[in-house]
C-alpha cells in the first residue's frame, strides 16, 4: 500500500493507495523512476552535486543513451521536481541541469538498488544460466541410445 493516493487536482486525502490499482500515482511514479536511464540519470547528476551538468555531457557520460531517451528522462525527472533546469540566453542556448533537494533524496535509494544488483549479479547470472539450461533440455530433449 502506498501514501499517494490523489482525490482530484491538487487534492490529496492523505489515505493510503493500491499499488496494484494501475491509477495508484505512486505506481505512475514507481513506473517512470523504475527505467535504467532514470537511475542512470541521477547518479551522474548526483556525482557532479554541487555542480550542474550539460545536455551533452550528461549524454557523453551515459553510454547507449539516445539524444531522445535523455531529453524524455530529463523532461520527466523536472516535471517531477526531481531536477532543476537552467537556461542560459545565448545563441544557441545553454541548458544545465542538477538535481533538486528531492532529486538528491532519491540518489540513496537507487545506489542501495544498485549495490544489491551488483552484489547478487553472480547469483542472478547462475539462475539464467540454469533457466536456459532447463529451457534448452526441455525443447531439445537428449536423444537416446
Amino acid at each position: 500500500m502506498t501514501t499517494s493516493r490523489s482525490d482530484g487536482p491538487g487534492q490529496r486525502s492523505g489515505a493510503r493507495g493500491d499499488l496494484l490499482d494501475p491509477r495508484c500515482p505512486t505506481r505512475r511514479l514507481l513506473d517512470r523512476l523504475g527505467t535504467k536511464w532514470t537511475s542512470m540519470v541521477v547518479k551522474v547528476l548526483a556525482e557532479a552535486e554541487p555542480g550542474e551538468l550539460r545536455f551533452a555531457e550528461l549524454r557523453r557520460r551515459i553510454p547507449g543513451i539516445s539524444q531522445k531517451m535523455l531529453s524524455v528522462t530529463l523532461q520527466s525527472l523536472a516535471r517531477d521536481g526531481l531536477v532543476a533546469r537552467r537556461v542560459e540566453p545565448t545563441v544557441p542556448p545553454a541548458v544545465h541541469y542538477r538535481l533538486t533537494e528531492l532529486g538528491l533524496s532519491l540518489e540513496g535509494p537507487l545506489s542501495a538498488l544498485r549495490v544489491w544488483a551488483e552484489r547478487h549479479m553472480p547469483e542472478i547470472d547462475r539462475s539464467n544460466q540454469l533457466f536456459e539450461a532447463r529451457q534448452t533440455w526441455q525443447e531439445e530433449p537428449p536423444a537416446l541410445g
